[in-house]
């Protein structure tokens, strides 16, 4: 063993599949090819090896990770928002359709309500798009 050779980590193994599994999905490789690159990347001990699998790959460019945001993202706070939504169209539709001439959805409206805007506060959510640092 030389001196330029260095063990690889799993984290560059990580980056180099990453970018092997990005470029099958782009059609730039077989299926076939793909697994192929992918077993020899997860055999790898050193970082000179690696360079190989990527060499005739273009660069996967990095996109930072963007924060939460119901509107972007389906996440938990999206979905709860989506299901309080729904019920509030059924119980108000379901007022509409029985003719009792008091609104009676107030009361389970009222607490959908309170769910959604604790949920979000647990969440971080600030109206406006800004977010909580976390510790």
């Amino acid at each position: 063993m030389t001196t330029n050779q260095i063990r690889a980590s799993d984290a560059e193994r990580e980056e180099v599949a990453r970018v092997v599994q990005a470029a099958g999905a782009e059609g730039r490789l077989t299926l076939a090819e793909t697994e192929e690159r992918l077993a020899g990347v997860y055999a790898a001990q050193f970082r000179h090896e690696l360079g190989q699998f990527t060499a005739d790959l273009p660069a996967v460019p990095v996109r930072p990770g963007r924060p939460y945001w119901p509107g972007r993202a389906r996440g938990p706070l999206a979905v709860h928002a989506a299901i309080v939504v729904v019920l509030a169209t059924v119980l108000i539709t379901r007022w509409l359709v029985s003719g009792v001439p008091f609104f009676w959805p107030v009361f389970p409206l009222f607490w959908l309500t309170v769910s959604l805007v604790l949920h979000a506060r647990i969440r971080g959510w600030r109206p406006g798009g800004s977010l909580e640092a976390r510790p």
